[in-house]
């Protein structure tokens, strides 16, 4: 029987969810192709405040993004295991945009204020249109 690694797409205004195939002996494929596939890709619990937080953010900024809720998944211990070692973070929170780990909430929020988090979006979108020319 397999698994499915549920990933919610949310946008401001538009919510839509999807999945990936996945099976308890392939969680570090599964990650990997879920960062590499989405611009913004988000782990967390969808009981965090901290995810709540960025949630927000984002949709405030009108950023599409992808969710997967670990607490949702029978296999979130294996999941979580797998981020630890791709990240060396403990907390479940786990964001990247374009392949790269944020560290966290207060560090997304940082990096926001700074207005460098928009420069990073931006970058996302550009790679987009010009992988879409090629």
């Amino acid at each position: 029987m397999h698994n499915r690694l549920r990933v919610s797409a949310s946008a401001k205004g538009n919510n839509t969810s999807s999945s990936l195939p996945n099976s308890a002996t392939a969680p570090v494929t599964q990650i990997q192709e879920a960062i590499s596939d989405n611009y913004v890709m988000i782990f967390s619990k969808t009981f965090c405040s901290y995810s709540t937080m960025i949630n927000m953010l984002l949709q405030d900024m009108n950023v599409n993004y992808k969710v997967v809720g670990l607490d949702m998944l029978e296999y979130r211990s294996q999941i979580q295991d797998v981020l630890y070692k791709m990240t060396s973070e403990r907390s479940v929170l786990k964001i990247f945009v374009n392949g790269t780990f944020i560290e966290n909430a207060i560090d997304t929020y940082r990096l926001h204020k700074e207005e460098k988090l928009l420069l990073l979006f931006h970058q996302c979108y550009v790679l987009k249109s010009v992988r879409k020319e090629f």
